[in-house]
């Protein structure tokens, strides 16, 4: 590929292909094989072990170890900020086309090591094949958009003449940040927040989820490989009340760039809006926080393709995205037939061991995701009336049933509070109108569905509907970079639009230069 062409999305894999089948099949064997290994803490590219360890496990295979990881210290996240803030003053002057290069490079060795990420992928994040090569696939867009952006951004910035000046306007980057990463896009959402640090100029350090280390390990080997400099990305495990928590608030700290839990982000926003003895900057925050998605359901809707999008938007992944469609808001000329098929089509799921090729459920990621899910199921089992599913099975893994709860009220707690999990409440609505306020009664507003032929509620729905991602007759799920910028509005964050041409500007400060001829 030249670099010259335009961005395109990178295809998904096509495992009905014999060949594609078996060469995911093998990798998986090989990563199984290296299961259990133990990874150190990378410091401007020196290898630290520390006395306590962080064990990251199979959610499928709770007794399975994925790898040991290093349970990091205020002091290690200290030291990786300061290595990453001694590093910036060299990357900055790096030229925008060679930063460029090294993310081309690495997206090329992701595709080279494609199925094995795959493997590491559905070994620690029990994400079935085709969720972790779609994750996979968006990490590459990732590097491949981005690499692009950043050239743009170098190039020449327009600006209005003004008689006896030659003026100019560009934009440099902010220094050395913090990336605080999630365990649900372990790979993408990490691939996809650091490099925009690094290809801008910015230095920083990573603390990838502690649930899914190992896939934030592969980031920093696929972009060692490609070139990146030692200390331009640091990387840190350990617990976010010491090792996060230091890296929000440390007074060399420039940026924080985080994606996760509405209560995690609100936090974090509160730490980093404190100065710390020596900070001469008000930080920058990025915080991509919850959902409480629905997807509206009309008289008018083609029911089947309904049922299709709901079903993959609320129980793809488990329903572990922020994305996830948790409300389907029916009409009540259409709410029994709807329900009737959902049901039917919920119920034939049977969550299973994602190493198989057939499963499209897996596992919750971890024992108190499962807790909190079966704790909400539990709450449903009052608030509505259960379809199918309810069930949860933690002996072996972390596996719960699609559950479907009908004739929730829209101020009931499961259809008000973020669940993250495989877990729907189907509201009745008595008209357009109302569906379109129940799709708004929420704190959130990150992404949201309708279904409808009706050109006239499709246009209301996009004037109406709050949320920072709208789909017309498709699921709620699946943003795809350059396509659908991703991000939310009201408590889903601040609306990013990472994926988008304007992500790339909150790694960078812009500087305006007027120059008087003589």
């Amino acid at each position: 590929m030249t670099r010259m062409e335009a961005f395109a999305n990178e295809p998904l894999t096509d495992f009905s292909d014999a060949a594609h089948h078996t060469a995911q099949t093998e990798a998986l064997i090989r990563v199984r094989g290296r299961l259990g290994s133990e990874y150190p803490i990378l410091v401007g590219g020196e290898e630290i072990r520390t006395n306590h360890k962080l064990t990251s496990i199979n959610p499928a295979r709770i007794h399975e170890v994925v790898g040991e990881f290093q349970q990091g210290t205020a002091e290690l996240a200290d030291r990786a900020v300061r290595a990453a803030r001694d590093r910036f003053d060299t990357w900055k002057r790096t030229p925008a086309g060679e930063r460029a290069e090294i993310a081309f490079r690495a997206a090329a060795v992701l595709r080279r090591r494609r199925f094995e990420i795959n493997a590491w992928m559905i070994y620690e994040a029990g994400k079935s094949w085709i969720e972790a090569d779609a994750d996979t696939a968006e990490a590459i867009d990732f590097l491949e958009f981005y690499g692009r952006e950043a050239l743009r951004y170098h190039g020449p910035q327009p600006v209005t003449p003004v008689p006896g000046e030659d003026n100019t306007f560009f934009y440099i980057p902010l220094g050395a940040g913090a990336i605080l990463s999630p365990w649900n896009f372990p790979l993408a959402i990490l691939c996809g927040m650091t490099t925009a640090a690094w290809v801008t100029g910015n230095t920083a350090v990573v603390k990838p989820a502690s649930a899914t280390p190992m896939m934030g390990r592969l980031y920093m080997d696929v972009v060692r490989e490609a070139g990146l400099p030692d200390g331009v990305v640091n990387f840190v495990t350990g617990p976010g009340s010491r090792v996060g928590s230091t890296l929000v608030e440390h007074p060399f700290t420039r940026f924080v760039s985080f994606t996760g839990s509405k209560e995690a982000g609100l936090e974090i926003n509160v730490g980093a809006g404190r100065t710390a003895p020596g900070q001469i900057w008000i930080k920058r925050v990025v915080a991509e926080m919850g959902g409480k998605n629905s997807i509206l359901v009309d008289r008018e809707a083609d029911l089947d393709d309904a049922v299709s999008g709901v079903l993959a938007s609320a129980f793809g992944f488990g329903g572990q995205k922020c994305s996830a469609c948790s409300r389907a808001v029916v009409d009540e000329r259409v709410y029994d037939r709807f329900v009737e098929r959902l049901t039917e089509a919920a119920g034939a799921v049977v969550p299973g061991d994602p190493e198989d090729s057939n499963v499209f459920l897996g596992p919750v990621i971890d024992k108190p995701a499962f807790d909190k899910i079966m704790s909400y199921v539990a709450a449903g089992r009052r608030e509505g009336r259960l379809l199918t599913g309810g069930g949860g099975d933690d002996r072996t893994g972390y596996f719960i049933q699609p559950t479907v709860f009908a004739d929730v009220d829209p101020r009931a707690r499961i259809a008000q509070e973020e669940i993250f999990g495989p877990v729907l409440a189907v509201i009745k609505a008595s008209n357009w109108d109302h569906a379109l306020d129940i799709a708004n009664n929420t704190e959130f507003g990150l992404t949201g569905s309708v279904y409808t032929r009706d050109k006239d509620k499709q246009k209301q729905a996009i004037e109406e509907f709050h949320v920072g991602n709208l789909y017309i007759n498709r699921k709620c799920t699946g943003a795809k970079v350059g396509g659908h910028p991703f991000g939310g509005f009201n408590m889903s964050g601040t609306d990013s639009k990472a994926g988008g041409r304007d992500y790339l500007l909150l790694f960078l400060q812009a500087k305006a230069v007027a120059s008087r001829f003589r």
